[in-house]
């Protein structure tokens, strides 16, 4: 599959980024001098940041080819996006020449953040095939997709955008800056004003946001953090006794400040004495680390942006291959930032957990997986001997191989090799002991034989 980037600054390199890194190859147009350097660095970030959410390598990346026309960006693409800047006629014109060479199939899509698509779609060949999808930056880490417009385009789009690891929102009707937007824009006058007034700096309200409620909004949004404001009660009691407050001139949502000459400069030294002693390669690279980290934290509580990056997991080990030169390959992943200790390399007991990892994918390719457990039935570790051979570091992309032994009546040993995938250099190696055991009286127990068969079978396909 193809995607074509029309407009190649942060947001389409960002897009073009993902797409690349999903396996999807990438045509890009932007006859903008530096673009493609502005591109080539957005991509570097993207594949040291995007692998490392997920607990499985990503598919090869697709090819990147520069054109030098929207009609050779075009006309293979199933996905356009479109990312050039806010200015209607603009984008109306390229909709144009996008139109008179793509494919009667394609999607043609907008990142804007505030046009509606029928003011896109005006003067359109086929208005039908123009869409919103709005992301959020950086695109190749936030996943959502606010999508817009013909409900027969957004049923085609939907699937394509969660196959890239995002989750596509439905705005339902056409709305000026569609949802988002409108609470950032809400936020953003709140914090021109009090900067305006003299009430905070530009750093206190960014701490306000980071030490408070913007940890809580990044895991469970507004509304189901005021249910829980609301107590056992739930949101009718947090409306009747909040509720009043709305009537109080606690904000100045309605108005703007004057963009006086003396705000800006004020507004830019305050930022520039917050962050001025960072580079911008270093502020997204501190930016990247920390949306890896923190979405990743959500993963094992399967909720929020964690839930997804669970389902984007999951496909990805579907469709992963089981045997590597008749080796069988039971981890497949690069090493996230997030599992790096004070020396700057993989913390010993994240070993643990990739050989543990290793285990649980020769269980689960033999039917004692989660519905087996469920039943009754379960192998548990008694004994794992780790040897570290070598350093592994952040960014890597480790693959391990695990031989089986014959089952020994209730024993199943396992042995593992965890290699660096680019020159399979030996990282650590373990031999791993599990007994079958009845999760009933929770005592050893022969396995039955159809797990024992799907076990020798795994042991032959790895010789």
């Amino acid at each position: 599959m193809t995607a074509a980037i029309i407009g190649a600054g942060v947001i389409g390199a960002g897009w073009g980024a993902r797409f690349a890194l999903m396996g999807w190859d990438v045509s890009v147009f932007d006859p903008s001098p530096g673009a493609r350097e502005r591109f080539e660095a957005v991509y570097a970030s993207a594949s040291e940041s995007l692998p490392a959410l997920f607990e499985h390598a990503l598919p090869e990346p697709g090819e990147i080819t520069w054109c030098d026309s929207i009609e050779a960006a075009v006309q293979h693409a199933r996905w356009i996006q479109e990312s050039v800047p806010e200015q209607l006629a603009m984008k109306q014109e390229v909709y144009k020449s996008i139109q008179a060479h793509c494919r009667d199939d394609a999607i043609v899509s907008s990142s804007t953040s505030g046009f509606k698509p029928s003011e896109l779609q005006q003067g359109a060949s086929r208005p039908e095939q123009i869409m919103v999808a709005h992301p959020f930056n950086p695109v190749y880490l936030l996943p959502l997709a606010e999508l817009v417009g013909n409900e027969e385009t957004i049923k085609q789009a939907a699937p394509i955008i969660e196959e890239i690891g995002m989750y596509p929102l439905h705005v339902r009707q056409e709305i000026d800056a569609h949802i988002a937007d409108r609470f950032l824009e809400a936020v953003w006058r709140e914090a021109l004003w009090l900067v305006n007034d003299g009430v905070a700096t530009t750093e206190e309200i960014d701490n306000a946001i980071r030490y408070g409620f913007g940890i809580r909004w990044a895991q469970m949004g507004l509304f189901e953090t005021y249910r829980l404001a609301g107590g056992d009660a739930g949101m009718a009691h947090f409306i009747k006794q909040f509720g009043p407050a709305l009537k109080w001139p606690w904000t100045k949502l309605m108005d703007v400040p004057d963009l006086t000459p003396e705000l800006v400069q004020q507004i830019a030294d305050q930022s520039d004495a917050q962050s001025g002693h960072y580079s911008i390669r270093e502020l997204e690279r501190i930016r990247d680390d920390n949306l890896v980290s923190m979405l990743r934290a959500l993963k094992p509580r399967q909720y929020g942006a964690g839930a997804l990056l669970n389902k984007t997991d999951q496909r990805l080990i579907n469709e992963a291959a089981v045997y590597h030169d008749e080796q069988l390959v039971t981890v497949h992943r690069v090493i996230p930032i997030d599992w790096m200790d004070y020396n700057a390399h993989m913390n010993e007991s994240r070993y643990g957990q990739v050989f543990s990892d290793a285990a649980d994918t020769v269980l689960r390719l033999a039917g004692a997986d989660e519905t087996y457990v469920a039943s009754g039935g379960s192998f548990f570790t008694v004994d794992c001997h780790i040897q570290y051979r070598n350093e592994t570091l952040p960014g890597e992309t480790v693959r391990c191989l695990t031989r089986i032994a014959p089952l020994d009546g209730k024993k199943l040993k396992l042995s593992h090799e965890m290699r660096r995938a680019s020159d399979e250099t030996l990282l650590a190696s373990a031999d791993q002991l599990l007994v079958h055991v009845d999760m009933s009286t929770r005592k050893s127990s022969i396995p039955p034989p159809h797990i024992a068969s799907a076990l020798s079978q795994l042991q032959a396909g790895a010789s």
